[in-house]
């Protein structure tokens, strides 16, 4: 398997290079063929790269521990389910899904581009092979996750503890896939530059697979979040950790970029915010995975964590050379004829929304980079906690949100006050009623939460208004019953009535976010076995613990009776695992989750009496509502 992997590594990176050579050549020499048989060899280094792939898991499932990287992650305990998770649980292994995963979307975009988009075509291919090219020489000669080991180990390390959770099945692919597709669009852009054909050719294929890498780091950073509340025990899930802003600065990029390349389709504007938009997200995933796999500043995702910073700081700082050399190069070429008519219009609103998320990322930015500043500047590592991102980030996002209400109702090119006080009053009329009710029945007094309902209300008052008269009209044109034309109405205008669907999305995680973040209880405490604590109208009772050991941990199962107001709803398990060889507990929390709340519990550690254990209990608002708008997001 090891000489299998290695050579098949091999051969991909012969492919790209020939690959890109091919494409830049047959594109400015014109030869079709030879832009052909760079697309060939692009699918072919997803044919080799997956070969790799098959590789390492086989590796993984014949326990060779002879293989560095299988004995580093893995051993004769783990359970065979977690070989996948195991595959990309280190540098190496992670590198290769990456590189996969890049060829994967260069193969798919190549079949899915405009073949009429000419010479810009094989210069996009030429780009993703380029990038390609980047992490197969790192994983084929500084990483390589076939290396041997002189002496063949009997059994390996194992795999980190808090990798052993569901979630990790499709957290780190969707997050890693999603990171990759930014090269399509970026590619396309840069092929626009580089063949100075700036026009609005490449923008419906840039838009499609900025949607795409947008979907997958979306779901992967919630995915990521349910990973974070369910097993690393203190009861939330998003503290603004480095790796996770990692995640979240390109998918910001992402977000304004899908929003902003609709006004270059509709009215031929925003080109240079456009290009600008797509290279500054590709150069936050650059920046991404030198945070994720450089491993420059603390994070509890350091399992991930290598000595191949200096690699990925390069490639970060050659891709903000190359994208925006190219920008400046061809700066006058950018210029838009067509020009902001007013600030009353959709294209205004889509101007502000670019800002405020531009500006959310560079007050995450400022938060991940102030460790290393700091260590270079004063000598020891200062980071910053949450409450700067909560104090900072949270105007921007209330602002961002209650654009999100106001923007569908403002036409395009300009409006005036007339007509934008008759789109808007009813709204704004239903959202301060129902705000005013919740305020006043909820015993609301915190003035964020009180914005946060107003413009969350907003936002969904001004789809349903939406969907509401088109589906009317809809149905008064072509007869049909509501339903279809409701469907057809979305399926009519996808950009604007499905992006309404994102929209609720963000709405439900807006609630779930305020509600657990002001409205959370907690205690900590310790019960007997028959002892009862309560929480909010909770109570729960210790039934036992039972325990079972496994060659490298010890698993620990504590049961708790659960009543309501007297009424008996079940139980709950929260779990724990020692593990001795990594000097580390490993937690699962019992949770019951409702649409209202859930009911969360820690079991973190047994006294030596057998009988009396830790417990960290917390009563977590709406949370439900933020796993719910997952689906809503695709």
């Amino acid at each position: 398997m090891s000489q299998l992997g290695t050579a098949s590594v091999t051969i991909a990176m012969l492919l790209t290079i020939y690959g890109i050579a091919a494409s830049l050549i047959g594109a400015t020499r014109k030869e079709p063929a030879l832009v052909i048989s760079g697309q060939r060899a692009t699918f072919l280094t997803t044919l080799t790269l997956g070969i790799a792939v098959f590789a390492l898991v086989a590796a993984f499932l014949q326990n060779d521990f002879g293989i560095s990287y299988v004995a580093q992650h893995s051993n004769l305990s783990m359970p065979r389910i977690y070989t996948w998770v195991a595959f990309y649980a280190g540098n190496e292994g992670s590198l290769l899904f990456v590189a996969f995963a890049l060829s994967m979307m260069a193969s798919m975009s190549m079949f899915h581009v405009r073949r009429d988009l000419g010479i810009q075509r094989p210069i996009a291919n030429g780009v993703l092979l380029a990038i390609l090219l980047f992490f197969v020489a790192v994983m084929l000669f500084l990483a390589n996750p076939f290396a041997e080991l002189a002496t063949p180990l009997t059994d390996g390390e194992g795999i980190n503890p808090l990798l052993t959770h569901p979630g990790m099945f499709f957290h780190p692919p969707l997050q890693m896939t999603g990171l990759a597709a930014i090269s399509v669009p970026f590619s396309l852009g840069l092929a626009a530059l580089i063949s100075g054909q700036i026009d609005d050719d490449w923008v419906d294929n840039g838009r499609v697979w900025g949607l795409i890498a947008w979907v997958l780091l979306g779901v992967g950073l919630l995915l990521g979040a349910w990973w974070a509340y369910t097993i690393l025990g203190w009861g939330g899930y998003w503290a603004w950790d480095p790796v996770e802003n990692a995640a979240f600065m390109p998918w910001l990029g992402l977000t304004a970029f899908i929003h902003s390349i609709m006004v270059q389709k509709r009215r031929g504007m925003f080109r240079m915010w456009n290009i600008a938009l797509i290279n500054i997200s590709f150069i936050l995933g650059a920046f991404g995975i030198f945070i994720n796999r450089g491993g420059p500043v603390p994070s509890v995702h350091s399992f991930g964590a290598s000595t191949l910073g200096w690699v990925f700081l390069i490639f970060l700082g050659a891709s903000v050379v190359v994208s925006f050399g190219a920008f400046i190069y061809r700066f006058e070429s950018l210029k838009s004829s067509t020009r902001l008519e007013s600030t009353l219009s959709r294209e205004a609103a889509f101007l502000v929304n670019n800002f405020l998320l531009l500006g959310i990322a560079v007050v995450t930015m400022w938060g991940v980079v102030f460790p290393i500043l700091s260590e270079l500047s004063v000598g020891r590592t200062i980071t910053v906690g949450q409450p700067f991102y909560n104090q900072v980030n949270g105007p921007l996002i209330l602002a961002l949100i209650l654009l999100m209400g106001v923007g569908p109702i403002l036409p395009w090119r300009k409006a005036n006050f007339k007509t934008l006080k008759t789109s808007i009053t009813v709204p704004v009329a239903i959202t301060l009623a129902i705000t005013i009710v919740a305020a006043v029945g909820l015993q609301l007094t915190i003035l964020p939460v009180v914005i946060g309902v107003f413009a969350s209300t907003l936002v969904l008052t001004v789809i349903l208004q939406e969907w509401l008269r088109g589906t009317i009209a809809r149905h008064k044109s072509t007869q049909a019953g509501y339903l279809i034309a409701f469907l057809g109405l979305i399926a009519a205008n996808r950009p604007r009535y499905g992006g309404y669907i994102a929209h609720l999305a963000i709405v439900m995680l807006a609630f779930g976010i305020v509600g657990s973040s002001f409205y959370s209880q907690e205690k900590d405490v310790f019960m007997s076995v028959g002892e009862s604590t309560s929480i909010g109208p909770y109570q729960l009772e210790f039934k036992g613990i039972e325990a079972e050991t496994f060659p490298d941990r010890i698993e620990r199962v504590a049961t708790l009776e659960i009543s309501k107001d007297g009424s008996r709803l079940g139980e709950l398990t929260p779990w724990n695992g020692v593990y001795p060889s990594f000097n580390m507990v490993s937690t699962r929390a019992g949770l019951r989750s409702t649409p209202i709340e859930d009911l969360y519990v820690i079991f973190s550690e047994i006294q030596p009496d057998g009988q009396t254990a830790a417990f960290r209990v917390l009563l977590n608002p709406l949370v439900w509502w933020m796993w719910l708008a997952g689906p809503f997001v695709n």
